[in-house]
């Protein structure tokens, strides 16, 4: 078995592990927040905290999809499956991406299984940033969100761009 720099089976493995190195990262950043907003800053069963003029820490579960859609099903399995069939596509679909696509596809799969842990930890996603201005609120959100969101933008910034590498 050829395992040189530039084999094949070596430059999967790379790609592999940076994958999984931003999935992991990502979700233990999104799991470390949760646990200390909702237990240490008592989040949990405490009123909101008012951080600045248009940005509060409140407790939200979501038992929805994006934005509480779809709430009132109970629906934790076909969710954690559709995550899956999403992060497995992803990862199909990321055998021609380079270093920077990779990150962002793991940072995509590491949100989707940041939420997929609340759903089966305590029953709904645990959304807790609560931006607003002039009376207007964002729908709140955590950090497995803004990895989504955000590798989910780059990944199509750097395919507009037609980025070759980082």
């Amino acid at each position: 078995m050829n395992s040189s720099p530039n084999s094949p089976l070596s430059c999967s493995r790379i790609r592999f592990t940076a994958i999984i190195v931003a999935a992991v990262l990502s979700v233990l950043c999104d799991q470390f927040s949760k646990y200390y907003l909702l237990f240490d800053v008592g989040l949990i069963d405490g009123p909101p905290v008012t951080l600045t003029s248009f940005f509060n820490l409140v407790m939200v579960w979501n038992r929805g999809v994006s934005f509480g859609m779809f709430s009132g099903w109970d629906a934790k399995w076909m969710l954690a499956g559709l995550s899956g069939i999403i992060c497995c596509t992803l990862l199909v679909w990321s055998r021609t991406f380079d270093r920077a696509k990779l990150i962002c596809t793991g940072a995509i799969i590491g949100g989707a299984v940041g939420n997929v842990i609340d759903r089966f930890v305590y029953g709904a996603v645990a959304d807790f940033f609560d931006v607003h201005v002039a009376g207007y609120h964002w729908p709140a959100f955590n950090v497995a969100d803004m990895c989504i969101v955000c590798g989910v933008l780059m990944l199509l910034w750097l395919e507009m761009r037609g980025q070759k590498s980082i």
